[in-house]
């Protein structure tokens, strides 16, 4: 019995020797067949993504944005816009050309070169994109992602909304599939797509940062999707995507102190970039509608000097003469608190939910008249063209 218990001990002791050498020496191998170990973590690293795509607005730990990526680039072309040189009275001045060189020779006398992006919305060949990316061109280059190049005719722009529609005559041409903008939610991952700075189509990927911005100033009629996704200087007029590929937006300006990305982006929802290009197609001009005030936010203090029950909505503080507005009832130091079934509690919204209404339609009108609250019937106008900040 003990020569046993002296060789069970023995084999022990060799045991735990070469375990001890293993596990300093070779640790992997005690580490190859266990659940969870390094073999497992090996495969799981190096394994082939497969790609997939996730409703928008849906958390998912997804591996790749690729599939979405190859949905919607296609429709997505790079824009040359050129407008020619001015021309002066010394163009043609032969001193002028002695003393300072042949025309055409100096940065002065070069066409002007524009570079943006613009989106495929139909078969046809209608292109979404900024009123800034073609405005004043005379001539405007189309650039596919397949290396066909046409040139763009412009259907219609509406600089109020910074949107502006092309036309291209190609033939199969790949159209972007819209998307739900009304339905997107702070934090849904979205896409970029465009061509910053002239090297070529980029994507780059974020999520959405904020919805509804409307005190940036850049456009009259302001709504933007913010974003952290890269948008650059020549992504104007290029696409913000969902992770399905689905067109969520038509991006359009930075706000940046270097002129590159600072992780704050704007983009146009494509709910009101499609009612402007419907509008362009059929028209040729957007019409809205126009109420004839002057306004302000109203402020606690404000609501408290003028004793009101309310503290927030829009203060009228003109009303112009013979307009709709002064028609229908409204006076200076009423309080616009909603326009038909739209609350309003600032300016832009006031400015949009207007603009939205056909002129001739009747509008009900909520008003806060001091301690009354008012509805009044007003027969909307329609806005005149490029009317500054009032409706």
């Amino acid at each position: 019995m003990r020569k046993t218990w002296l060789i069970f001990s023995q084999a022990v002791t060799v045991a735990l020797a070469v375990l001890f050498v293993v596990a300093t020496l070779k640790p992997e191998w005690l580490q190859r067949g266990a659940p969870g170990g390094a073999n497992s973590i090996v495969s799981i690293a190096t394994a082939p993504s497969t790609p997939s795509t996730v409703p928008s607005g849906a958390a998912s730990a997804v591996a790749s944005y690729a599939a979405a990526a190859r949905r919607a680039a296609p429709a997505v072309v790079s824009i040359t816009a050129s407008k020619a040189p001015p021309r002066g009275p010394r163009n043609e001045d032969p001193l002028f050309e002695f003393f300072f060189g042949r025309r055409g020779q100096f940065p002065q006398n070069e066409p002007q070169i524009g570079l943006g992006s613009a989106v495929i919305v139909s078969p046809q060949g209608y292109l979404l994109t900024n009123n800034h990316v073609v405005d004043g061109a005379d001539d405007i280059e189309v650039l596919l992602v397949d290396g066909r190049q046409a040139r763009a005719k412009v259907v219609g722009t509406d600089p109020e909304s910074d949107v502006a529609v092309l036309k291209i005559e190609l033939d199969r041409l790949p159209a972007v599939t819209f998307g739900d903008a009304d339905n997107v939610q702070v934090g849904d991952v979205v896409l970029a797509i465009g061509n910053p700075f002239g090297i070529g189509q980029t994507v780059t990927s974020g999520i959405v940062s904020a919805l509804g911005r409307d005190t940036l100033r850049i456009n009259t009629f302001e709504n933007f999707i913010q974003t952290d996704a890269a948008i650059n200087p020549g992504n104007s007029g290029g696409a913000l995507v969902d992770t399905n590929g689905n067109l969520l937006g038509i991006n359009t300006a930075i706000y940046s102190r270097s002129g590159g990305s600072l992780g704050i982006g704007f983009a146009i929802p494509v709910s009101i970039a499609r009612q402007v290009m419907e509008s362009l197609i059929k028209d040729g001009v957007v019409t809205r509608g126009f109420l004839g005030v002057e306004q302000r936010e109203l402020t606690p203090e404000i609501a408290e000097t003028l004793n009101l029950p309310i503290k927030r909505g829009v203060l009228i503080t003109g009303v112009q003469q013979s307009g709709p507005a002064s028609e229908g009832g409204i006076r200076p130091g009423d309080v616009v608190t909603r326009i038909a079934d739209t609350p309003v509690t600032n300016s832009a919204q006031l400015l949009n939910a207007v603009a939205a209404l056909k002129p001739q339609q009747v509008a009900a009108v909520g008003v806060q008249r001091g301690d009354q609250a008012l509805e009044l019937k007003v027969r909307i106008g329609q806005r005149p063209k490029r009317f500054v900040r009032q409706e």
